[in-house]
């Protein structure tokens, strides 16, 4: 009796503006569906956040520098202090690595290769930074995508920000990602086509490929699918 090969399937949601804590909920009612079989796929949700500065594991309060008039959240991601703003593309993937690759060390590169590649296309050339995870460009002097990432299970969630068109000033409120005299950047700065759909386009591409999925739906709007739901 032949064995039915099971397919790899994404689920992509863009949600549009969603605020933090809002995201942060949906995110983990979908990693505990997944933990817990009740969802039978994978799911990358891609959407902004109003201005909003989070704290991962190994953030020191030192790196805040100037928090007022902006939420500070602390969260259970890897990595230190980080800014999300509109004009950036957040990416929450919630993957089982049991069907892909119990590593994490193999998953942040495998993020990092598909950020990479998007930008490639989107004519940013890009590239990693030995001992730091991330995205650069400018030889690896000016970062443009930032990684925090939590597995429980093997099933992921937070994950990744692309500076499309953020305004850059507003890294000046932080030691982004605790690393003192870092430069931020986004693909606007860099000369890249930071048109949103094609920057949407160019990463769902380019992450399908990278982690292998043969099938991928899209989805519009927050809310879209909850946890469970099918």
């Amino acid at each position: 009796m032949k064995v039915e090969e099971v397919r790899k399937v994404l689920e992509v949601v863009e949600a549009g503006r969603v605020e933090y804590a809002a995201a942060l909920q949906w995110q983990r009612d979908l990693a505990a569906a997944r933990v817990a079989k009740h969802l039978d796929h994978d799911v990358l949700l891609l959407l902004e956040h109003p201005a909003v500065i989070t704290l991962g594991r190994a953030s020191h309060g030192a790196h805040v520098l100037n928090p007022q008039g902006i939420e500070v959240v602390e969260v259970e991601r890897g990595g230190d202090v980080t800014f999300h703003g509109p004009g950036q593309l957040v990416g929450y993937p919630i993957l089982d690595l049991t069907a892909h690759r119990q590593d994490l060390h193999w998953y942040l590169r495998t993020l990092e290769a598909a950020l990479i590649e998007a930008l490639r296309v989107l004519g940013v050339p890009a590239e990693r930074r030995d001992g730091l995870t991330g995205v650069w460009t400018g030889g690896g002097r000016r970062k443009i995508a930032s990684l925090g990432v939590h597995v429980k299970q093997w099933v992921t969630w937070h994950g990744f920000a692309l500076n499309v068109t953020t305004d850059l000033r507003s890294f000046d409120r932080i030691v982004p990602c605790g690393i003192d005299g870092v430069e931020m950047t986004s693909i606007a700065r860099e000369g890249g086509s930071a048109e949103w759909n094609k920057v949407v386009d160019a990463v769902v591409a380019s992450f399908r490929e990278a982690f292998g999925f043969e099938d991928v739906a899209i989805q519009s709007g927050a809310g879209t699918m909850l946890a469970g739901e099918r």
